[in-house]
């Protein structure tokens, strides 16, 4: 499955900002789909992750509450909701593609990344 990630931008800090990941071949609904993020010289970590089906959804505790993954499986598209941004949020998102509905905090484990699309949060 091949992935594209959009959505990312300039906002302040408080504001609110929608990131979606299409993907393209038959196959999207039987991934589960997972957004991590890379701050500025740091490794690529967790946000959060949605099962096949969508009935399961998975967080980083620094997020929680914040944001929200969500899918449809119509528009083979994933979403990541993000309000009450923080500069700390800024970094590049990724969104992944992984064939197994376990594993899905650890990168490693992906089958495939979207580009990756900026997020800076201003303060």
């Amino acid at each position: 499955v091949q992935l594209q990630a959009s959505g990312g931008g300039l906002v302040q800090a408080g504001g609110s900002l929608r990131l979606s990941c299409s993907a393209s071949g038959r196959t999207y609904s039987g991934y589960a789909m997972g957004w991590f993020r890379q701050p500025p010289g740091k490794e690529r970590m967790f946000v959060a992750a949605i099962t096949r089906n969508g009935g399961s959804t998975h967080y980083t505790d620094s997020v929680k509450g914040r944001f929200t993954i969500s899918r449809d499986n119509a528009k083979n598209t994933v979403y990541l909701q993000m309000n009450g941004l923080k500069p700390e949020d800024t970094a590049v998102y990724y969104c992944g593609a992984r064939s197994s509905g376990v594993n899905l905090h650890y990168s490693r484990y992906y089958n495939s990344w979207g580009q990756g699309t900026l997020v800076t949060v201003s303060s």
